[in-house]
């Protein structure tokens, strides 16, 4: 496995055959910029985008993160992709519908780069311990659409039926201690939908969230990192405590305690 230091809170796709919506990119405040060569680029579209996304990692994002979503295995697009990948200058390379330990390992070889894998399919949520376990893997993102799609869940249908798998993704990412993300928000113009969607994910215990529009960020950003309240308990919890087990205001801390808030501040040093 390969754990990169600091979990993006916000990262957003956006189609590589987009040339705006990258200049665009540059400019905002998301942690990590997904260049998608799958979903979001027409068939005919795709040898141009491909080209287009080598193009804007070379450029590069300033210090945002930058990946490029791969078509998937079943593609005929899909080893063109990795080539691509593997030439260009993104930090990481995202595969769509990862299933297996196999399939994660290949192409995180192929392509040369740290792998966000994305799981999406009742086969991927059940592989997805594995999954997490192969050398390369930084990260799992959960893709939420296609797993409502597979698992008979209607698009209107809330996360009721999700947790459990949303759970699973985010127990195989800290069994090996890489990157959870939760899938996107779909609706553009509810931001109070948005905004609790992202606290139920930070509940869950997601790093960050997957994002489909620039407005969205903000949103985002603000709902996976910490309040000022919670910046100053934990800066407090840290000069209190002196080993041990002992008492914080109205509860019992340890050295556990003092490393949560430590890593809780240092996400928040953005």
């Amino acid at each position: 496995m390969t754990t990169a230091p600091l979990a993006p809170r916000t990262a957003l796709f956006l189609p590589a055959s987009n040339p705006r919506a990258i200049a665009k990119a540059r400019e905002l405040a998301a942690d990590l910029v997904i260049l998608d060569l799958e979903d979001a680029v027409r068939d005919d579209a795709k040898a141009a985008a491909r080209i287009a996304a080598v193009e804007a990692t070379a450029e590069g994002f300033g210090d945002r993160l930058c990946a490029i979503r791969v078509n998937g295995l079943e593609s005929r697009e899909h080893a063109a992709d990795l080539a691509a990948v593997a030439g260009s200058a993104c930090d990481f390379v995202v595969l769509p519908k990862a299933e297996t330990l196999k399939d994660a390992a290949m192409v995180a070889d192929a392509a040369g780069k740290p792998l966000l894998a994305m799981i999406e399919t009742p086969r991927g949520v059940l592989a997805a311990a594995e999954i997490a376990t192969v050398s390369g893997v930084s990260g799992l993102i959960a893709g939420v659409n296609d797993l409502r799609a597979t698992l008979g869940i209607p698009a209107d249908g809330g996360r009721e039926g999700l947790v459990l798998s949303l759970q699973m993704i985010v127990l195989a990412a800290r069994a090996a201690e890489i990157w959870a993300l939760d899938g996107v928000f779909n609706t553009l113009d509810d931001p109070e939908g948005l905004a609790a969607e992202c606290r139920h994910g930070r509940m869950l215990g997601f790093d960050g969230k997957s994002l489909i529009h620039p407005n969205q960020i903000e949103i985002a950003a603000a709902a996976f990192g910490a309040s000022a309240a919670e910046l100053a308990e934990a800066q407090a919890l840290i000069a209190a405590a002196t080993g041990g087990a002992e008492r914080f205001g109205d509860r019992m801390i340890e050295a556990m305690h003092v490393e949560q808030a430590r890593a809780l501040i240092a996400r928040n040093l953005r």
